[in-house]
């Protein structure tokens, strides 16, 4: 009986030597026992210390270039008179254009087109009724070409010297800068100032301070949109008119960024 009470304890504090470093490690790694810590990474952001800003800036420029778009609409009875018509006045327009100190690089056709023209016929048959069909005119075609203008001073001469090269159709101008990328990185340091500026403000209102930026993101910039030129049909030569009247006004780029911070005591 003796030696079977030693044996049952020997193997009690055996079975206790083996639990109690188990229990020990496990008392390590759980986060409500009283030797275990709650540890969280350096980089990690609470929710309730952020601040989100959205900032827009705007910069103006005058413009140094011109694009125009403009060309010929011709009409004969045939096709081939039609085209002959058309590549007569705009060779005569590139010529002009040549004239004023366009590069041929900066000449390009942007649309070319031939189509049939009809007119609209009513008829009336002995019975009195009416109807209508459609009698082929002819033909007509065209040819438009876009051109890049340096000299914004002499915009408005350009113009006129392509009405009388027999330029009738004008269908855009728009203006624009050689290298916008100055301005658009200008509106970006203004746009970031400015939710700089805002986040300090809303910080010290609340007592804290910011601590660092979590993010930035930028969203897309006003790009000016071409400014839309009516239909002008061709002037007689001797016309006693002043240049064109042209006027490039001003540019406007912006930049919009998002930027997130950190506020900290």
């Amino acid at each position: 009986m003796r030696n079977f009470r030693n044996l049952l304890i020997a193997s009690s504090a055996a079975i206790m030597a083996a639990t109690l470093p188990a229990c020990a490690q496990t008392s390590a790694l759980s986060p409500s026992g009283g030797s275990s810590q709650m540890t969280y990474h350096p980089n990690s952001i609470q929710p309730e210390t952020t601040l989100d800003i959205s900032a827009n800036a705007k910069v103006q420029r005058a413009p140094d270039i011109a694009y125009i778009t403009a060309g010929v609409n011709e009409e004969a009875e045939t096709a081939v008179a039609a085209m002959a018509a058309q590549a007569r006045a705009m060779s005569s327009m590139m010529d002009a254009l040549k004239s004023a100190g366009i590069a041929d690089k900066d000449m390009q056709t942007s649309n070319i087109s031939l189509n049939p023209v009809y007119d609209y016929v009513e008829e009336t048959d002995r019975a009195g009724r009416r109807s209508g069909k459609q009698v082929l005119r002819g033909y007509a075609a065209s040819n438009q070409l876009t051109v890049k203008v340096t000299d914004l001073d002499g915009l408005g001469e350009t113009l006129d010297s392509l009405v009388a090269a027999g330029g009738n159709t004008f269908s855009g101008l728009s203006f624009g800068l050689e290298d916008s990328s100055e301005a658009r990185d200008e509106a970006r340091r203004k746009a970031v100032a400015d939710a700089m500026a805002r986040a300090e403000l809303y910080a010290d209102a609340v007592g804290m301070r910011v601590a660092r930026i979590v993010s930035i993101s930028e969203s897309g910039g006003f790009e000016p949109a071409p400014a839309p030129m009516g239909r002008m049909m061709a002037m007689s030569e001797s016309a006693d008119m002043t240049s064109t009247p042209i006027s490039g006004g001003e540019l406007t780029y912006s930049a919009n960024v998002s930027i997130r911070f950190e506020l900290a005591r």
